[in-house]
């Protein structure tokens, strides 16, 4: 079985892409959306964040998602901390989850920052889905109704696609110019025959 990476900028069409893959039976590890649920149920990593950042940050609602922002946003080595935290336990949990389909040919994990964090070493192929800097400038304001501004400053920390693409095994453009659904199939195809040949 492989281990697929997929990734992409804020904004580039990576979940439509993932979704994509669901339909046609492939499982999707969401790997942003279970650090946001580890953030609660992983007692070591919860206690680790509390160190680093202090009580405030849980309240009796959970994770005060916008003070941490806050606090990682504007300082660049907090922000690498927090991810040194994050992101073993996120691998272990991936790892747990990998086990419940080693009969199938692939399964996807979907992650924000895959190359700038090296998890793409850790994953058999990766793919990139990329899109115009102002189509997800677009998509992002629209989606979470915050300025272009704001939109960029998320961009200005992701890596550019130029330094991505050297490291991506297969691109998808998501750019309202290319269909998605071919060039998901096509991937899909592709790691299957590669699958079969491994076993």
């Amino acid at each position: 079985m492989l281990k697929v990476g997929i990734t992409g900028g804020i904004g580039s069409g990576k979940t439509t892409v993932c979704r994509i893959f669901e339909v046609i039976g492939v499982p999707v590890y969401y790997a942003d959306i279970r650090a946001k649920q580890l953030y609660e149920e992983d007692q070591e990593m919860k206690s680790k964040v509390i160190e680093l950042l202090g009580e405030s940050v849980y309240t009796s609602d959970g994770l005060d998602r916008a003070e941490v922002a806050r606090m990682v946003f504007s300082d660049k080595n907090l922000l690498q901390k927090l991810n040194e935290i994050v992101h073993p336990a996120v691998e272990r949990d991936f790892n747990n989850w990998v086990e419940e389909f080693q009969n199938l040919p692939f399964v996807v994990k979907e992650a924000a920052i895959l190359f700038e964090n090296g998890g793409y070493k850790k994953l058999d192929r990766n793919i990139l889905v990329t899109a115009p800097e102002e189509i997800r400038i677009k998509r992002v304001m629209k989606r979470d109704g915050v300025s272009a501004a704001q939109v960029q400053k998320r961009i200005r920390h992701q890596w550019p696609d130029e330094q991505k693409i050297p490291l991506a095994d297969f691109i998808i453009k998501c750019d309202e110019e290319n269909l998605v659904i071919p060039q998901v199939f096509g991937i899909e195809k592709m790691l299957k025959v590669e699958s079969k040949k491994r076993d």
